[in-house]
């Protein structure tokens, strides 16, 4: 059976671009079609100046989301990265795999280190590396295929290379996955900046709808997001981003081509006004299923307690062997 795994990291609230663009995927099609893990990659969320108290809340509530988005710890392995040592000790052995300029190479860290020295700041060595543990985080498991948007495309195609390099030098020990990028909001954008993808970094932002904004603050911001200039509907992401964001997103609710969609309009404020209640709908059950887990710890501690203990079962086997491939002694 085909095993796939994804994560998600705890940096920020979970906005609708992590829902339509992953989440609602993992949730409706992975977990079934695949022997699937998912994981909250708290270890990621240390890269950058962070609040603690901050991270375990953030992660805690990335759980939660998960599963009142869909996913059932009876099908599927739902697990905190932290909680299982394999991820950081396999990633050694691929740092030790690895080349400086391949992980100098990577676009996420040029660019956040390129910000920080015209702060006149610097990063840390965490942000350089951590490609490698999203490696370790994926060949732990010989998972054949990882669900991502396409700005994380490239981190996919280094795991591929660093476990060709391993197996070629050291023996056959990992899988080399594959990328799978989703059909449709593959990468939703900021309502206000629709050239800049809708992050979760971010602590506040009107641009930014969150999983868990109440109904009338998730309309109010769907309308007024940013459009183009003209009058004309049309889907044009090139020429007119604002508005084939806005129809992106109503596709990806209503199970519609956005093409088709541009058809049916005049004008951009029934566009926007469609698109708004298509988004508070898509999110009502997720809100109401969130509220009954939060009311429930202990249930959500069970998930995650038990998801570890599986997830640890099945990465130790390959990370073993990889350290005996790489030669190091074995524990008496």
């Amino acid at each position: 059976m085909t095993r796939v795994f994804s994560g998600i990291k705890p940096t920020g609230h979970l906005t609708l671009g992590n829902y339509l663009g992953a989440v609602r995927q993992w949730a409706a099609v992975d977990q079934h079609r695949a022997e699937s893990l998912f994981c909250v990659v708290d270890l990621h969320a240390l890269t950058v100046e962070h609040d603690p108290a901050r991270v375990r809340r953030l992660s805690r509530q990335a759980a939660t989301l998960l599963l009142a988005a869909g996913l059932d710890p009876r099908v599927c392995t739902l697990f905190v990265q932290s909680h299982v040592d394999e991820h950081t000790r396999l990633a050694y052995l691929l740092e030790c795999t690895a080349m400086d300029g391949e992980m100098r190479r990577m676009v996420q860290y040029k660019e956040k280190a390129a910000r920080e020295q015209q702060r006149g700041g610097s990063v840390r060595l965490s942000l350089l590396t951590y490609p490698v543990l999203m490696a370790a985080d994926i060949l732990a498991y010989g998972a054949d295929e990882v669900p991502v948007g396409d700005d994380q495309a490239q981190h996919v195609e280094l795991t591929r290379d660093l476990a060709a390099r391993f197996n070629h030098r050291y023996g056959p020990v990992f899988t080399v996955p594959r990328a799978v990028l989703p059909q449709v909001a593959a990468r939703v954008m900021n309502l206000q900046d629709p050239g800049s993808k809708m992050g979760k970094s971010e602590d506040t932002g009107p641009g930014i709808v969150y999983l868990l904004d109440e109904p009338e603050v998730v309309r109010r911001k769907v309308l007024r997001a940013v459009t183009d200039s003209g009058r004309d509907v049309e889907y044009d992401p090139q020429e007119r981003p604002g508005v084939a964001n806005l129809l992106e997103i109503l596709a990806a609710c209503t199970g519609r081509a956005p093409q088709d969609l541009a058809a049916g309009y005049d004008s951009y404020g029934a566009l926007k006004k469609d698109a708004a209640e298509a988004v508070v709908e898509e999110l009502r059950p997720l809100r109401e299923r969130h509220a009954e887990l939060v009311a429930d710890p202990g249930y959500v501690d069970g998930v995650l307690r038990e998801g570890a203990e599986r997830a640890r079962a099945l990465a130790r086997p390959t990370v073993d062997a990889a350290y005996r491939a790489i030669g190091l002694l074995p524990p008496g």
